[in-house]
């Protein structure tokens, strides 16, 4: 029986209170650069959206050394997107009695790694 190896593993956040717009401009800086790179970016970056975006990455290679055995030094960052989540709507009180609507938007952001030290000879394992 042949059984093919996992090469990929991810982490998803959800109903993160940030516009879809802002966090977008952060992962368009780290898509397809090495994971020890993505952590020094993330790092130096100053704006709000690198803090929810640098634990799901941090979270993404932990599920990737815990669960299939990766090696942290050998991650890429092969998929990371980010799609608008729900709108809360609030109403925020005003002058004589109004009241003005707030809108919060949230976004989901999917941050997905790839071993690149596994060759496409080895992905497949006999068993």
């Amino acid at each position: 029986m042949i059984k093919k190896k996992k090469r990929e593993v991810y982490a998803l956040g959800q109903h993160i209170c940030m516009s879809a717009h802002k966090a977008r401009r952060v992962v368009d800086q780290i898509r397809g650069r090495s994971y020890e790179e993505t952590l020094m970016i993330l790092e130096l970056m100053p704006y709000r959206a690198c803090y929810p975006i640098f634990k799901l990455v941090y979270s993404a290679a932990a599920n990737a050394s815990h669960n299939t055995g990766f090696n942290e030094a050998d991650l890429i960052i092969s998929k990371a997107e980010v799609n608008e989540g729900t709108t809360v709507k609030k109403l925020k009180p005003r002058a004589r009695g109004r009241g003005y609507p707030l809108k919060r938007s949230t976004c989901h952001i999917t941050i997905v790694l790839k071993n690149k030290s596994l060759d496409l000879d080895e992905e497949y394992s006999f068993i």
